[in-house]
Protein backbone atom coordinates (compact mmCIF):
# COMPACT_ATOMS: atom_id res chain seq x y z
CA UNK A 1 0.00 0.00 0.00
CA UNK A 2 3.16 2.04 0.99
CA UNK A 3 4.50 1.83 -2.26
CA UNK A 4 1.21 1.99 -4.31
CA UNK A 5 1.02 5.48 -2.57
CA UNK A 6 4.35 6.76 -3.35
CA UNK A 7 4.25 5.75 -7.35
CA UNK A 8 1.12 8.17 -7.26
CA UNK A 9 2.72 10.73 -5.82
CA UNK A 10 5.59 10.31 -8.00
CA UNK A 11 2.62 10.10 -10.79
CA UNK A 12 1.05 13.30 -9.56
CA UNK A 13 4.57 15.12 -9.70
CA UNK A 14 5.00 14.31 -13.07
CA UNK A 15 1.96 15.44 -14.48
CA UNK A 16 2.05 18.53 -12.84
CA UNK A 17 5.84 18.82 -14.05
CA UNK A 18 4.56 18.28 -17.52
CA UNK A 19 1.50 21.00 -17.07
CA UNK A 20 4.01 23.36 -15.93
CA UNK A 21 6.66 22.62 -19.25
CA UNK A 22 3.53 22.78 -21.60
CA UNK A 23 2.47 26.31 -19.54
CA UNK A 24 5.70 27.75 -20.11
CA UNK A 25 5.97 26.79 -23.69
CA UNK A 26 2.46 28.06 -24.64
CA UNK A 27 3.65 31.75 -23.00
CA UNK A 28 6.67 31.51 -24.96
CA UNK A 29 5.02 30.74 -28.05
CA UNK A 30 4.10 34.14 -30.38
CA UNK A 31 3.55 35.12 -33.88
CA UNK A 32 6.12 37.55 -34.23
CA UNK A 33 4.49 40.10 -33.29
CA UNK A 34 2.14 41.08 -30.64
CA UNK A 35 4.25 37.84 -28.18
CA UNK A 36 0.61 36.18 -27.85
CA UNK A 37 -0.19 32.82 -29.28
CA UNK A 38 -3.91 33.72 -30.61
CA UNK A 39 -5.51 33.53 -33.73
CA UNK A 40 -5.23 37.39 -34.42
CA UNK A 41 -4.47 38.34 -38.34
CA UNK A 42 -0.79 39.40 -37.97
CA UNK A 43 0.63 42.28 -40.39
CA UNK A 44 3.83 42.63 -41.68
CA UNK A 45 5.09 46.12 -42.55
CA UNK A 46 8.74 46.47 -43.70
CA UNK A 47 10.05 50.14 -44.79
CA UNK A 48 13.05 50.66 -46.71
CA UNK A 49 13.86 53.81 -44.11
CA UNK A 50 12.14 56.18 -41.52
CA UNK A 51 12.57 59.72 -43.71
CA UNK A 52 9.50 62.17 -43.31
CA UNK A 53 8.06 60.80 -46.87
CA UNK A 54 7.86 57.02 -45.82
CA UNK A 55 7.00 58.10 -42.39
CA UNK A 56 3.95 59.51 -42.97
CA UNK A 57 2.61 56.87 -45.11
CA UNK A 58 3.52 54.02 -42.09
CA UNK A 59 1.96 56.46 -39.62
CA UNK A 60 -1.54 57.31 -42.12
CA UNK A 61 -1.72 53.39 -42.90
CA UNK A 62 -1.72 52.22 -38.82
CA UNK A 63 -4.15 54.79 -38.26
CA UNK A 64 -6.61 54.31 -41.06
CA UNK A 65 -6.32 50.67 -40.10
CA UNK A 66 -7.10 51.50 -36.55
CA UNK A 67 -9.92 53.29 -37.85
CA UNK A 68 -11.20 50.35 -39.68
CA UNK A 69 -11.20 48.05 -36.57
CA UNK A 70 -7.58 46.57 -37.12
CA UNK A 71 -5.83 47.49 -33.83
CA UNK A 72 -2.32 46.78 -32.97
CA UNK A 73 -2.62 44.15 -29.66
CA UNK A 74 -6.26 44.00 -29.87
CA UNK A 75 -7.66 42.85 -33.39
CA UNK A 76 -4.51 42.49 -35.30
CA UNK A 77 -0.66 42.05 -34.61
CA UNK A 78 1.29 44.72 -36.39
CA UNK A 79 4.97 44.21 -36.58
CA UNK A 80 6.53 46.82 -37.99
CA UNK A 81 10.51 46.68 -39.23
CA UNK A 82 12.31 49.87 -40.64
CA UNK A 83 15.40 48.44 -42.41
CA UNK A 84 16.87 52.00 -41.71
CA UNK A 85 18.14 52.74 -45.30
CA UNK A 86 20.37 49.59 -45.92
CA UNK A 87 18.82 47.20 -48.81
CA UNK A 88 20.36 44.36 -47.40
CA UNK A 89 18.22 44.28 -43.86
CA UNK A 90 15.11 44.27 -46.76
CA UNK A 91 15.45 40.76 -47.08
CA UNK A 92 16.19 39.33 -43.08
CA UNK A 93 12.64 41.50 -42.44
CA UNK A 94 10.54 40.03 -45.01
CA UNK A 95 12.33 36.24 -44.59
CA UNK A 96 10.96 36.66 -40.89
CA UNK A 97 7.60 37.95 -41.96
CA UNK A 98 7.36 34.86 -44.57
CA UNK A 99 8.36 32.02 -42.34
CA UNK A 100 6.48 33.29 -39.57
CA UNK A 101 3.30 33.13 -42.61
CA UNK A 102 1.97 36.42 -41.76
CA UNK A 103 -1.30 37.09 -42.88
CA UNK A 104 -0.40 40.41 -45.44
CA UNK A 105 3.09 41.93 -45.95
CA UNK A 106 2.45 45.81 -46.45
CA UNK A 107 5.76 47.45 -48.54
CA UNK A 108 6.61 50.71 -48.90
CA UNK A 109 8.53 51.97 -51.58
CA UNK A 110 10.18 49.90 -54.33
CA UNK A 111 13.36 48.13 -53.23
CA UNK A 112 10.84 46.77 -49.86
CA UNK A 113 7.65 45.55 -52.39
CA UNK A 114 10.69 43.89 -54.36
CA UNK A 115 12.18 42.21 -51.75
CA UNK A 116 9.17 41.07 -50.07
CA UNK A 117 7.80 39.69 -53.49
CA UNK A 118 10.97 37.88 -54.32
CA UNK A 119 10.79 36.18 -50.55
CA UNK A 120 6.89 35.02 -51.26
CA UNK A 121 4.28 34.47 -53.73
CA UNK A 122 2.09 32.97 -51.45
CA UNK A 123 0.96 35.69 -48.80
CA UNK A 124 -0.60 38.94 -50.20
CA UNK A 125 1.62 41.85 -50.55
CA UNK A 126 0.10 45.73 -50.54
CA UNK A 127 2.56 48.63 -51.82
CA UNK A 128 2.85 51.78 -51.08
CA UNK A 129 4.72 54.79 -52.81
CA UNK A 130 5.53 52.54 -55.96
CA UNK A 131 6.34 55.22 -58.62
CA UNK A 132 5.98 52.64 -61.46
CA UNK A 133 5.38 49.35 -60.42
CA UNK A 134 4.50 47.53 -63.43
CA UNK A 135 8.94 48.61 -64.31
CA UNK A 136 9.51 47.25 -61.33
CA UNK A 137 8.20 44.05 -61.70
CA UNK A 138 6.11 43.77 -59.35
CA UNK A 139 2.52 43.96 -61.08
CA UNK A 140 1.84 42.61 -65.02
CA UNK A 141 -0.13 45.88 -65.45
CA UNK A 142 -1.74 48.26 -63.24
CA UNK A 143 -5.43 46.98 -63.64
CA UNK A 144 -4.72 43.52 -63.57
CA UNK A 145 -1.35 43.19 -61.12
CA UNK A 146 -1.93 39.26 -61.98
CA UNK A 147 -0.25 38.07 -58.82
CA UNK A 148 -0.23 38.53 -55.21
CA UNK A 149 1.05 41.63 -55.18
CA UNK A 150 -1.36 44.90 -55.67
CA UNK A 151 -0.88 48.64 -54.28
CA UNK A 152 -0.82 52.16 -54.65
CA UNK A 153 1.38 54.36 -56.61
CA UNK A 154 2.64 57.59 -56.06
CA UNK A 155 3.17 58.69 -59.69
CA UNK A 156 3.76 61.81 -60.44
CA UNK A 157 4.31 64.11 -63.67
CA UNK A 158 7.81 65.58 -64.52
CA UNK A 159 5.99 67.47 -66.93
CA UNK A 160 3.57 69.37 -64.30
CA UNK A 161 6.71 70.01 -61.63
CA UNK A 162 8.28 71.42 -64.84
CA UNK A 163 5.16 73.69 -65.90
CA UNK A 164 5.27 74.77 -61.93
CA UNK A 165 8.68 75.41 -62.17
CA UNK A 166 8.63 77.56 -65.21
CA UNK A 167 5.80 79.51 -63.30
CA UNK A 168 7.73 80.66 -60.42
CA UNK A 169 11.06 80.71 -62.28
CA UNK A 170 10.73 81.51 -65.69
CA UNK A 171 14.45 82.09 -66.63
CA UNK A 172 15.50 78.70 -66.18
CA UNK A 173 17.58 77.27 -68.90
CA UNK A 174 19.23 74.40 -67.60
CA UNK A 175 18.11 71.83 -64.73
CA UNK A 176 20.44 69.66 -62.95
CA UNK A 177 18.77 66.28 -61.79
CA UNK A 178 19.73 64.54 -58.94
CA UNK A 179 18.79 60.39 -58.28
CA UNK A 180 19.31 57.42 -57.21
CA UNK A 181 21.23 54.76 -60.16
CA UNK A 182 19.35 52.09 -58.11
CA UNK A 183 15.99 53.18 -58.12
CA UNK A 184 14.01 51.79 -61.11
CA UNK A 185 11.01 55.19 -60.64
CA UNK A 186 13.70 57.64 -60.12
CA UNK A 187 15.04 56.64 -63.75
CA UNK A 188 11.66 56.74 -64.83
CA UNK A 189 11.11 59.98 -63.71
CA UNK A 190 14.12 61.66 -65.00
CA UNK A 191 13.52 60.06 -68.37
CA UNK A 192 9.91 61.96 -68.41
CA UNK A 193 12.27 65.09 -67.38
CA UNK A 194 14.02 64.62 -70.16
CA UNK A 195 11.28 64.36 -72.66
CA UNK A 196 10.00 67.35 -70.95
CA UNK A 197 13.42 69.63 -71.75
CA UNK A 198 13.59 68.04 -75.38
CA UNK A 199 10.28 69.67 -76.48
CA UNK A 200 10.36 73.24 -73.89
CA UNK A 201 14.12 74.29 -75.21
CA UNK A 202 15.61 73.01 -71.55
CA UNK A 203 18.85 71.30 -70.92
CA UNK A 204 18.80 68.54 -68.29
CA UNK A 205 21.94 68.50 -66.82
CA UNK A 206 22.65 64.59 -64.79
CA UNK A 207 23.88 64.43 -61.26
CA UNK A 208 23.73 60.58 -60.56
CA UNK A 209 24.38 58.82 -56.89
CA UNK A 210 24.30 55.41 -55.52
CA UNK A 211 24.85 56.52 -51.61
CA UNK A 212 23.05 59.10 -49.95
CA UNK A 213 26.86 60.07 -49.20
CA UNK A 214 27.36 61.24 -52.64
CA UNK A 215 24.34 63.67 -52.75
CA UNK A 216 26.70 66.88 -51.31
CA UNK A 217 29.03 66.89 -53.67
CA UNK A 218 26.32 65.89 -56.51
CA UNK A 219 24.72 69.07 -55.61
CA UNK A 220 28.27 71.19 -55.52
CA UNK A 221 29.16 69.46 -58.60
CA UNK A 222 25.85 71.75 -60.25
CA UNK A 223 26.28 75.05 -58.79
CA UNK A 224 27.42 77.34 -61.26
CA UNK A 225 26.20 74.94 -64.04
CA UNK A 226 22.20 74.97 -63.52
CA UNK A 227 19.51 77.24 -62.86
CA UNK A 228 17.16 74.68 -61.36
CA UNK A 229 17.41 71.48 -59.81
CA UNK A 230 15.05 68.10 -59.65
CA UNK A 231 14.67 65.33 -57.82
CA UNK A 232 12.35 62.19 -58.37
CA UNK A 233 10.28 60.84 -55.22
CA UNK A 234 13.72 59.37 -54.68
CA UNK A 235 14.59 56.89 -50.94
CA UNK A 236 18.69 58.27 -50.98
CA UNK A 237 17.41 61.82 -51.57
CA UNK A 238 14.78 61.86 -49.28
CA UNK A 239 17.37 60.27 -46.51
CA UNK A 240 19.60 63.40 -47.11
CA UNK A 241 18.16 66.24 -48.05
CA UNK A 242 19.71 68.65 -45.61
CA UNK A 243 22.80 67.91 -47.34
CA UNK A 244 21.46 69.32 -50.44
CA UNK A 245 19.45 71.88 -49.75
CA UNK A 246 22.30 73.47 -47.70
CA UNK A 247 23.98 73.56 -51.16
CA UNK A 248 21.48 74.83 -53.14
CA UNK A 249 19.65 77.35 -51.23
CA UNK A 250 23.75 79.14 -50.25
CA UNK A 251 23.93 79.31 -54.02
CA UNK A 252 20.50 80.14 -54.56
CA UNK A 253 19.59 77.13 -56.42
CA UNK A 254 15.59 76.37 -57.00
CA UNK A 255 15.09 72.44 -56.12
CA UNK A 256 12.20 71.20 -57.48
CA UNK A 257 10.90 68.08 -55.61
CA UNK A 258 8.12 65.35 -56.14
CA UNK A 259 6.84 65.00 -53.12
CA UNK A 260 5.16 67.22 -50.26
CA UNK A 261 7.32 65.64 -47.82
CA UNK A 262 10.42 66.76 -49.14
CA UNK A 263 9.09 70.24 -49.05
CA UNK A 264 8.52 70.12 -46.03
CA UNK A 265 12.11 68.91 -45.54
CA UNK A 266 13.48 72.32 -47.43
CA UNK A 267 12.86 71.52 -51.03
CA UNK A 268 11.29 74.84 -52.50
CA UNK A 269 8.15 73.25 -54.36
CA UNK A 270 5.94 70.22 -55.68
CA UNK A 271 3.28 69.71 -57.68
CA UNK A 272 2.58 65.79 -56.30
CA UNK A 273 0.38 63.76 -54.23
CA UNK A 274 -0.22 64.32 -50.82
CA UNK A 275 1.19 61.40 -48.77
CA UNK A 276 -1.24 60.90 -45.96
CA UNK A 277 -3.83 60.38 -48.63
CA UNK A 278 -1.65 57.76 -50.11
CA UNK A 279 -0.90 56.05 -46.81
CA UNK A 280 -4.85 56.24 -45.90
CA UNK A 281 -5.51 54.45 -49.51
CA UNK A 282 -3.12 51.86 -48.78
CA UNK A 283 -5.07 50.82 -45.58
CA UNK A 284 -7.97 50.60 -47.49
CA UNK A 285 -6.61 48.24 -49.78
CA UNK A 286 -5.04 46.15 -46.93
CA UNK A 287 -8.24 46.28 -45.04
CA UNK A 288 -10.02 44.11 -48.38
CA UNK A 289 -7.21 42.06 -48.62
CA UNK A 290 -7.27 40.66 -45.14
CA UNK A 291 -11.14 40.16 -45.75
CA UNK A 292 -10.36 37.97 -49.00
CA UNK A 293 -9.59 39.97 -51.85
CA UNK A 294 -7.62 38.52 -54.24
CA UNK A 295 -4.61 41.08 -55.26
CA UNK A 296 -3.98 39.47 -58.99
CA UNK A 297 -7.58 41.23 -59.95
CA UNK A 298 -7.09 44.27 -57.27
CA UNK A 299 -5.65 47.28 -59.88
CA UNK A 300 -3.18 49.61 -58.74
CA UNK A 301 -4.65 52.38 -57.10
CA UNK A 302 -2.77 56.10 -58.05
CA UNK A 303 -3.94 59.42 -56.05
CA UNK A 304 -5.68 62.01 -58.26
CA UNK A 305 -5.40 64.27 -55.55
CA UNK A 306 -2.65 66.68 -56.40
CA UNK A 307 -2.04 69.86 -55.13
CA UNK A 308 0.97 72.91 -55.29
CA UNK A 309 3.53 72.80 -51.92
CA UNK A 310 5.58 75.56 -51.74
CA UNK A 311 8.24 76.35 -48.67
CA UNK A 312 8.34 80.23 -48.65
CA UNK A 313 10.79 79.81 -46.28
CA UNK A 314 13.11 77.95 -48.84
CA UNK A 315 11.35 80.88 -50.91
CA UNK A 316 12.98 84.09 -48.57
CA UNK A 317 16.61 82.49 -48.89
CA UNK A 318 16.69 81.89 -52.62
CA UNK A 319 15.26 85.01 -53.54
CA UNK A 320 12.27 83.85 -55.23
CA UNK A 321 8.91 86.01 -55.54
CA UNK A 322 5.95 83.59 -55.40
CA UNK A 323 2.88 85.29 -57.97
CA UNK A 324 0.20 85.51 -55.30
CA UNK A 325 -1.95 83.59 -57.71
CA UNK A 326 -0.39 80.37 -57.55
CA UNK A 327 0.26 81.47 -53.61
CA UNK A 328 -3.31 81.36 -53.32
CA UNK A 329 -3.56 77.82 -54.97
CA UNK A 330 -0.89 76.57 -52.70
CA UNK A 331 -0.17 74.70 -49.66
CA UNK A 332 2.21 76.48 -47.93
CA UNK A 333 5.52 74.86 -45.37
CA UNK A 334 7.84 77.03 -43.71
CA UNK A 335 11.12 75.11 -41.88
CA UNK A 336 8.19 74.63 -39.01
CA UNK A 337 7.31 71.78 -40.81
CA UNK A 338 10.22 70.21 -41.20
CA UNK A 339 10.51 66.23 -40.47
CA UNK A 340 13.12 64.92 -38.04
CA UNK A 341 15.89 64.42 -40.66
Amino acid sequence: MKRQLITKKRLAMFLALMMAVLASLTGCGDNGAGGEADDLPTIGIVSISDHTSLTMIREAIEAQLAADGYVDGETVHIDYQSAQGQPSNLKTICQKFTSKNYDLIIAIATPSAQVALGETTEIPIVFSAVTDPVSAELVDSMEQPGGNVTGTSDAVSAAQIMDLALQLTPDIKTVGAVYSTSEVNSLSVVNDLKQYAASHGLTVVEAPITTGSELQSAASSLVGKVDAVFSPIDNEVANSMPAITQVLDEAQIPFYVSADSMVMDGGFATYGINYVSLGTETALMAKELLEGADPATMPVRTIEDVQIYINTDVASRIGVEIPQEILDQATVFTDSNAGNN
